[in-house]
């Protein structure tokens, strides 16, 4: 399958300028940042606070933007347009996905400056994070595929937002509520355990299986999100 830049690059412009105009979804880059400003602040375990952070800005903002933008174009029909180009399918969604992966890691960045978060392990925060905004991107593509109207694709992402952002306080319940222990395998858990290893200083193995967890995660949501990509232009 080949992949050209020329294509990944005009698909990438066209998205840029409906993100500037569409203000109901651009505003979304706000909110990482107000919630790093109310939270710096607090007293408590800053690594949680900032996990939360974090998983709630890959939810709200990866996965919402990336929804919107592909359930704008179906809602305007110019998605099956696209389909019946030259564009490749990878031509397409690396061309959709690299604007929000570049938003993301721009915004996710600034948050972490603004709530003050440090560690020593930078290029393991990085890797962590740059994965899962991959991640979040392919869910936010799985959700825009399903969705016919911009407010489908608001409301698709949602169970996304409560699921992965309170799975990681629910494990507090785990206790008495042994079933609860499965969500101890959802990447935002996943990206709650190494943010907290890092802060103690943990083994490198220790702090090797949750990337492994999330790089999993990744690769598997991916690859159903351009098997789905797939039928949708069979469907065409």
């Amino acid at each position: 399958m080949n992949v050209s830049l020329k294509r990944i690059q005009a698909i990438f412009i066209k998205d840029y300028k409906e993100f500037s105009r569409n203000y109901a979804v651009s505003i979304m880059i706000v909110f990482p940042i107000v919630f790093a400003l109310l939270y710096r602040t607090e007293a408590g375990d800053q690594a949680a606070i900032y996990a939360f952070i974090m998983n709630f800005s890959l939810a709200m903002l990866t996965s919402f933007v990336q929804a919107c933008l592909i359930a704008e174009e179906k809602e305007r029909n110019t998605l099956r347009s696209l389909m019946m180009t030259p564009a490749s399918m990878l031509d397409v969604l690396i061309g959709k996905s690299a604007l929000v992966f570049l938003i993301s890691a721009a915004v996710l960045a600034f948050t972490t400056y603004l709530f003050g978060y440090e560690t020593s392990n930078v290029l393991l925060l990085t890797a962590a994070l740059g994965i899962s905004i991959l991640l979040y991107t392919a869910i936010g593509t799985i959700c825009g595929l399903y969705s016919k109207t911009l407010l489908e694709a608001s409301l698709s992402v949602f169970p996304v937002l409560i699921i992965f952002t309170a799975g990681p306080f629910a494990l507090s319940f785990e206790e008495q509520y042994p079933f609860l222990e499965v969500l101890r395998y959802l990447p935002s858990s996943q990206l709650s355990e190494l943010l907290m290893a890092m802060e103690v200083g943990a083994a490198s193995g220790d702090l090797a299986k949750p990337l492994v967890i999330i790089a999993v995660w990744t690769i598997v949501v991916t690859i159903i999100s351009f098997v789905l990509y797939k039928k949708r232009l069979m469907d065409q």
